[in-house]
């Protein structure tokens, strides 16, 4: 299992989970949930207290990333499969992202 921290802000919001072939989850952090100033991270993602599953990335994750040419510019030169999503966010998404939304990777398998 890979993980990553999503954070809102600066501030951590949640974690990223690759657990498995086509099944991630997400959960909000509990001290992120608990503040009522904390905004959801996304539409799709409102804020709860459940984990949420899912047999594909998370659409809302997903639009984080490149798409056509420029992903496989990143690919190439970060030299990861384009498949390999939650690897992609973590190169990509840990700082000057369009967005509050910054991605982490903590856990490598």
């Amino acid at each position: 299992m890979r993980t990553a921290e999503v954070f809102n802000n600066g501030i951590l919001a949640g974690v990223l989970a690759e657990e498995g072939p086509h099944h991630y989850s997400f959960r909000y952090d509990d001290a992120y949930f608990s503040d009522p100033e904390k905004p959801a991270i996304s539409l799709t993602l409102s804020k709860s207290q459940r984990e949420y599953h899912s047999a594909f990335m998370f659409p809302f994750f997903s639009n984080m990333m490149a798409e056509g040419a420029n992903l496989a510019v990143q690919t190439r030169y970060l030299k990861i499969d384009e498949r390999d999503v939650l690897g992609l966010l973590g190169a990509t998404a840990q700082i000057d992202t369009i967005g509050a939304v910054t991605i982490k990777l903590t856990t490598k398998t």
